[in-house]
């Protein structure tokens, strides 16, 4: 090391002793000394004293030369990281009251095997043996894993911590993770090159200094802030498979140190090649579903009373079954989410066949298809109903008694994947059942695992019967469009018939008079035409084709008129004005023609009925008039513009909701006055259809 290096070493090495005897002494102010029962400030306490040792033993060294004190400052870092590990490692300790075990205990004896080994390589270091080869790359190797440790239950720390806690940790998290993650590139640099980095180690004072702030900012925040942290499986898990695979990058550190050591000239390239090919094998042991599946297995069986994080496992199988693309793929999001709980890599969906009382494969996940299906009644299907358990194969092949008088079908017993088989109960009636292929991994089906498969398959199947109940309400609105739809074919062929039944019955007398003839052929070609365009209606839809236009609603008026008479009744036509209004000319005049012919049914011969066009208020105003039978106010109200409903005894009541439908949808309106014995009057608006006369420029010559 160089005279600069030396004195920016020296430096921070004081620095260190310096502030951390200043925090001790404030700890010892605040009475962390003597603080029995709470046991994470004593532990902070001597990882604070101790960090203030490392730095005055340090600098001493610094000043005297004396390998004595170069000794005593490793094992006062040693320490130090011991204590700090055994601090995180109590703040993970759950809370006595709630009976539960401690899911990190584990971890005690690795901290004090490292410890342990760091303390055996610096004594061999003081004595001058080289049992174990060279007592620097042994001590290397300590301080390497101590940051490790230390960043594993560091993550556990702040992945347990609730909300409001996790505010109050957060600046001891920020600098503790500094400083060692600082430690695991100054010394995994050494373990790889056989030395410390000069410049890195002369400035590591200074950033375990720069720690201090953050712990006190942390202790200033909340006098508790410590009390809220608690273990959750998940957690638990990714803690293990990093501080294994910490581990195991350390073991291979030191098995490639020994390689190259007693390699030769082959050492160098024997210890590389063993790196690579550990990476590897580590990259397909992180990759495996088995292995995670046996990790995870293992730390619910060993570390926690419950199996399953009851939170996460529901969260993430709401999710899998709300995250659909479509209702075909329903069926697999289920088999999906009830496999992801047990580490099952396959499964199938069994649901009713429409039409049929059987239950036949309606999705599959990774699992043979089968064409075979299972009758309702089948001993099968009724064990399921009356019981609700889950059948595990496997025990009923073991002990076939506690199942009673179950049978199961040839096809499923082919079926040489099939582990377990999920009932799914919507009340007491069983919709399907799914098969979940044997797990990656040993799986004890306990009372725990049957009943979380019970209620997943109660949510699964609810979610089943929706998605069934939505595409029968979806299947049942289009029939119903279709009918309502056939209802307006139906009702106005009902008028061409009886305008051809008028023609037909006038042709007996009449079929000499050439008028009369050339009349019928333009009947006979207006009742095609319309009928033509019913049927491309009900091809298309119920609106028709084409986008609304100007229409001379006086032109329509008059045929009405014309109409009228050729029946011979007399309808009083009053037009102020030519009036052009928006929309389809032939729909605007079966609606006007409608109206009128419903004032000529509800009026007697003597009677009157009249018809007026004009402008109003912007709109085109039709007025139909009559002093027919009337109607009362409720019928108005309630039943009018309600489909299937009339007053006439052969009407179907599609016409009057006809027209108020697509007045509605051109923007217009429909009013009614009426009063029984008094006749009605229907005032019918729609939108006018202006032309511009002027030219633009002729208006602006105008102005």
């Amino acid at each position: 090391m160089d005279s600069r290096n030396l004195v920016l070493t020296a430096w921070s090495y004081g620095l260190v002793g310096l502030v951390y005897s200043a925090f001790s002494l404030r700890l010892i102010q605040l009475g962390y000394w003597r603080s029995a029962r709470e046991m994470s400030k004593i532990m902070v306490f001597a990882a604070v004293t101790w960090s203030a040792l490392w730095g005055w033993f340090g600098l001493t060294l610094l000043f005297t030369g004396q390998a004595l004190f170069l000794l005593f400052s490793a094992v006062s870092d040693l320490l130090r990281y011991g204590f700090w590990c055994f601090f995180l490692l109590i703040l993970l300790r759950p809370n006595r009251a709630e009976n539960k075990p401690a899911g990190m205990a584990w971890m005690a004896p690795v901290i004090v095997g490292v410890l342990l080994f760091g303390l055996l390589a610096l004594a061999f270091a003081a004595l001058g043996l080289r049992l174990l080869g060279d007592p620097s790359r042994l001590i290397m190797l300590s301080s390497m894993a101590s940051p490790v440790l230390g960043l594993v239950l560091l993550e556990q720390v702040f992945r347990n911590a609730t909300e409001d806690a996790r505010w109050n940790i957060k600046p001891l998290c920020l600098g503790l993770a500094g400083a060692f993650l600082f430690d695991l590139y100054l010394f995994s640099q050494a373990v790889l090159f056989n030395r410390l980095d000069g410049d890195a180690f002369s400035i590591r004072g200074v950033v375990h200094t720069l720690v201090v702030p953050l712990l006190l900012l942390s202790m200033t925040r909340r006098s508790d802030w410590i009390s809220k942290i608690k273990l959750s499986p998940k957690a638990a898990f990714h803690s293990a498979t990093l501080l294994i695979a910490g581990l195991y990058l350390v073991f291979i550190s030191s098995v490639g140190y020994y390689v190259r050591y007693f390699g030769g000239e082959w050492g160098r390239a024997l210890q590389l090649g063993l790196v690579f090919i550990a990476l590897v094998f580590l990259m397909v042991l992180v990759l495996s579903g088995a292995v995670r599946a046996k990790l995870r297995v293992f730390l619910g069986k060993h570390f926690f009373r419950y199996r399953f994080d009851y939170r996460e496992e529901w969260l993430k199988f709401t999710h899998t079954l709300s995250a659909r693309n479509s209702p075909q793929e329903m069926g697999q999001q289920v088999i999906r989410g009830l496999a992801d709980m047990l580490e099952s890599p396959a499964g199938g969906l069994w649901l009713k066949t429409k039409g049929e009382a059987a239950f036949s494969q309606t999705a599959r996940w990774n699992l043979a298809q089968t064409l075979e299906k299972e009758d309702v009644h089948s001993p099968l299907c009724q064990f399921m109903t009356t019981s609700g358990w889950v059948i595990n194969l496997e025990e009923y092949r073991s002990f076939p008694r506690r199942y009673g008088q179950l049978k199961l079908p040839l096809w499923l017993q082919e079926l040489a994947q099939a582990w377990l088989i999920v009932p799914l109960m919507v009340s007491d009636e069983l919709i399907g059942f799914c098969v979940l292929a044997r797990a990656r991994t040993r799986v004890d089906v306990n009372w725990e695992v049957n009943d979380l498969l019970k209620t997943a398959s109660q949510q699964a199947a609810s979610f089943l019967a929706q998605m069934q109940a939505t595409e029968a309400l979806l299947e049942v609105r289009k029939f119903d469009a279709f009918n309502r739809m056939s209802a307006f074919v139906v009702h106005d062929l009902k008028n061409i018939v009886t305008q051809l039944s008028l023609m037909m019955k006038n042709a007996k007398r009449l079929s000499d008079n050439p008028e009369f003839q050339q009349d019928m052929l333009m009947t006979v070609e207006n009742s095609l035409d319309r009928m033509r365009q019913l049927m491309l209606q009900l091809r298309e839809g119920a609106t028709p084709p084409g986008t609304a236009f100007g229409v001379n609603l006086g032109g329509i008026i008059q045929r009405i008129e014309a109409v009228a008479a050729g029946r011979g009744r007399t309808l009083e036509v009053q037009l102020s004005e030519a009036v052009v209004a928006r929309g389809h000319e032939e729909r605007l005049e079966r609606i006007i023609g409608h109206v009128v012919q419903n004032a000529f049914d509800a009026t007697e011969l003597d009677g009157r009925v009249w018809l007026n066009l004009d402008r109003s208020r912007g709109q085109a105003r039709v007025v139909v008039g009559d002093t027919g039978q009337g109607m009362s106010a409720e019928f108005v109200r309630d039943r009018l513009f309600k489909p299937f409903q009339s007053t006439k005894q052969a009407g179907m009541g599609i016409g009057a909701y006809e027209s108020f439908q697509y007045v509605q949808e051109l923007g217009g309106k429909i009013e009614v006055d009426s009063e029984p014995g008094q006749g009605t009057t229907v005032k019918m608006l729609f939108p006018l259809f202006e032309i511009q006369k002027e030219s633009d420029l002729h208006s602006l010559e105008a102005s």
